[in-house]
């Protein structure tokens, strides 16, 4: 019936079949353009990109009095599954390639909540899954770098210890690939670029969690950054730490832990930073969300507090006073000692490892695992000091325990904790009260995650996360304070 009407209607169906073609052509257009294409809209936006970091491993929390890295750009993808060659990375601060800027990751904020404006850029409308930083190559021409270098000769990425000794920080393949932020490390979800607007991005780099330490004395970075899109008229989550008795700033050390849940739900730290010596902390600018705060201290004469952490708590708010107990009689923290190794198969493994320690809190009906911030015990009179090392190069089989597996290689690592149990408050915009630490014995649990060394934090062997609550002779894993506790040996396998 078709043909026979086209044939009476000549110049009718001739129309027809063009605009049959059309919606053809369109139709595979649409079925070809994959799947990054959805993500794209018509029109121009414009990113404004800044970088902050709070830094909690300062003297006399760590050994580093500045970590320098030299950015030469900035850049985003619209697929979440783009790798490093990927055509269609956005730049988002073009200003970089010709003045790459060297920026002090521990220097004082230039505003309250940032410490560079990094650039900005107009790139198409549409939802962003990546973020990558580059950074200048240690081996770069002097023209290529900053235009005034603080690691003097060490490179352009470098930090400088509390004996005011210089390190080049070595770098694995972030100069040509980047610093990654995958989409689970965007609080908040991708950014939102929309036409005809602006929206301002915020790289938080954990420098204190991304330096590893090897056994030839250098270092190495393996980065931890998390994004977000952010507000300039919401500064974020504030609050001011106290005795619980006295009610004044705690004299010493005080830990402050910024998290969220992680894919199996236990809290991650998104931000760290130190209480001032007044107790004040603030972290800004953040993404739209609620967060848990995670506080633990360290007091005069190394008397350690137990942690106090605040649940739900909603971006814009200051918390206040927040209360932490004194751990009466204690002398000093808790330490857990342990071993890590790796293996691949008939010979030994070389992996990245991050340490964390979980403590159990309730959360209404329900438990969930938070982030204890690991601290530093500082020297006494007789006893040196003791630093957490929540970051291990497993790459040398030289120091492993006995009956460690064969053909591995070992790594010891040291965490220090509070010796009390927590104090929780779910937080209420009409008020809220802290829990009263729970009685009887302080159980932890030890948390690795293995990662490829020279890959920027790709995770390795299988699997590449690994739990532990158990001390060296199986019993559950008690924190006592001023006690070292041996902690299970965690082994990885199928290591690459």
């Amino acid at each position: 019936m078709k043909s026979e009407w086209m044939a009476r209607n000549p110049r009718a169906g001739a129309l027809l079949l063009a605009v049959l073609a059309i919606f053809a052509i369109a139709g595979i257009i649409v079925s070809c353009g994959g799947g990054s294409s959805n993500n794209m809209v018509s029109g121009m936006g414009t990113v404004n990109v800044t970088i902050s970091d709070p830094p909690s491993c300062m003297p006399p929390n760590g050994q580093f009095t500045h970590v320098y890295v030299t950015v030469r750009s900035v850049q985003a993808h619209i697929s979440a599954t783009a790798d490093d060659n990927s055509s269609g990375w956005q730049e988002l601060a073009p200003q970089l390639a010709s003045a790459p800027m060297q920026i002090d990751l521990f220097s004082k904020p230039q505003t309250t909540c940032i410490l560079a404006q990094l650039g900005s850029a107009s790139l198409p409308a549409g939802s962003y899954q990546q973020i990558r930083l580059l950074l200048v190559s240690n081996t770069a021409a002097t023209s290529a770098g900053p235009s005034t270098n603080s690691c003097a000769g060490n490179g352009f990425n470098c930090v400088v210890l509390e004996d005011s000794t210089i390190h080049e920080l070595q770098l694995n393949s972030q100069d040509n690939t980047g610093l990654k932020i995958p989409p689970g490390q965007i609080v908040g979800g991708p950014l939102q670029v929309t036409a005809g607007q602006s929206v301002d991005l915020n790289i938080d780099f954990n420098a204190c969690a991304s330096i590893v330490q090897q056994g030839n004395g250098k270092f190495r970075l393996k980065p931890t950054l998390t994004a977000g899109q952010v507000s300039a008229n919401n500064t974020g989550i504030s609050g001011k730490v106290v005795d619980s008795f006295t009610h004044a700033p705690i004299t010493g050390s005080v830990q402050v832990a910024l998290e969220q849940p992680d894919s199996r739900g236990a809290d991650r730290i998104v931000m760290q930073t130190v209480a001032d010596s007044n107790g004040n902390f603030n972290f800004c600018p953040l993404p739209t969300g609620t967060f848990d705060i995670v506080v633990v201290g360290i007091g005069p004469a190394n008397i350690p507090y137990n942690a106090t952490t605040v649940l739900n708590v909603p971006k814009g708010t200051n918390l206040v006073a927040i209360p932490l107990i004194a751990e009466v009689g204690a002398t000093a923290p808790a330490v857990f000692q342990g071993f890590v190794t790796a293996t691949n198969g008939a010979v030994a493994g070389t992996i990245d490892v991050s340490l964390s320690a979980l403590q159990t809190v309730a959360s209404g009906a329900t438990t969930i695992q938070i982030t204890i911030p690991l601290q530093t015990i500082p020297a006494a009179t007789t006893l040196p000091e003791v630093d957490s090392t929540g970051l291990v190069s497993v790459s040398a089989s030289t120091n492993c325990p006995t009956g460690a597996p064969a053909n591995s290689n070992c790594a010891g690592y040291t965490l220090v904790v509070p010796a009390s149990n927590p104090s929780v408050g779910i937080f209420s915009s009409s008020g809220f009260t802290y829990s009263t630490p729970a009685t009887g014995d302080v159980l932890f649990t030890v948390d690795a995650r293995a990662a490829l060394p020279l890959s920027g934090g790709t995770p390795d062997c299988t699997p590449s996360e690994q739990t532990t609550a158990k001390d060296a002779t199986a019993a559950p894993l008690k924190a006592l304070p001023a006690t070292t506790t041996n902690v299970a040996e965690i082994d990885f396998s199928s290591c690459t």
